[in-house]
């Protein structure tokens, strides 16, 4: 898939600089890649349930499973992004442009830094650096990077046109609003925040529920896959956002309270 979305966003990037109808082409290329990137997501998230269900876990699947992440959701993202985005509304040579060169670089090393920083801490915990968060089944630390992968290809498609469809003035603010996107999620892979697995989702017996709102998601992601795809992403990064802001809300009056304690004693 990550093959598949490189190539299609550079077969789309032919296309773009011409006659309104080869944007019309280009999108649709730029569509192709972002859905590519849309059902890795889906693959990276059931490649490994499958495989500890049937007990075939090998240590080469696990350094297959980095590699293929880097490619599907480091490259593939940042090439669309290019190719969708600054590559076409950004003039060659100018000093945007090459920010433009420098962030997509830079989300492709934090994801790939991401990858080797859960890799270390899922095989040695013990032997990391003291201080080094541990590694929690139950959430990543750090934005994991098929979810920002899949936030780019979210607004892609969403939008497949690409931006400089707008004219010169608006494809360079939407540009920069791109850089910027992409910049934040560099930071966020390489950050300490913590963003739920969902790992223990459905692995108890009763998971009726956990089964049906999986069904009732993937039948509203076939009607309205532009606008749900979207929605969910930026529902997931918020929802880490917000729960480490109110993690931090609830830990004031705690330590006001020991205070408070010491004090009186």
């Amino acid at each position: 898939m990550g093959f598949y979305a490189v190539m299609a966003a550079v077969r789309g990037f032919q296309f773009i600089g011409g006659s309104e109808q080869d944007l019309v082409h280009a999108s649709t290329y730029l569509d192709n890649a972002a859905k590519a990137i849309g059902w890795a997501v889906l693959f990276d998230m059931l490649d490994g349930r499958i495989a500890r269900m049937t007990k075939t876990t090998t240590e080469i699947g696990v350094q297959l499973d980095s590699i293929a992440d880097v490619v599907t959701f480091g490259l593939a993202p940042a090439v669309l992004a290019y190719v969708w985005g600054f590559g076409a509304s950004l003039k060659e040579g100018s000093d945007l442009h090459q920010l433009a060169w420098f962030l997509s670089f830079m989300y492709l090393m934090c994801g790939a830094f991401r990858l080797a920083r859960f890799n270390v801490q899922a095989s040695r915990p013990r032997i990391l650096a003291e201080g080094t968060i541990k590694v929690d089944k139950k959430s990543f630390v750090g934005l994991p990077i098929p979810v920002a992968g899949g936030l780019i290809a979210a607004i892609i498609h969403f939008n497949p046109l690409p931006l400089m469809h707008y004219g010169p003035e608006r494809a360079k603010i939407y540009s920069v609003l791109l850089m910027t996107l992409m910049g934040g999620l560099s930071l966020l892979m390489v950050s300490t925040l913590r963003f739920s697995s969902f790992k223990t989702v459905g692995t108890r017996s009763r998971s009726m529920r956990a089964i049906i709102l999986a069904v009732g998601i993937g039948m509203l992601i076939f009607l309205y896959s532009r606008h749900v795809l979207l929605l969910l992403v930026v529902s997931y990064i918020f929802h880490g956002l917000l729960s480490r802001v109110v993690g931090v809300f609830r830990k004031r009056p705690e330590l006001s309270e020991t205070k408070i304690e010491a004090e009186q004693m």
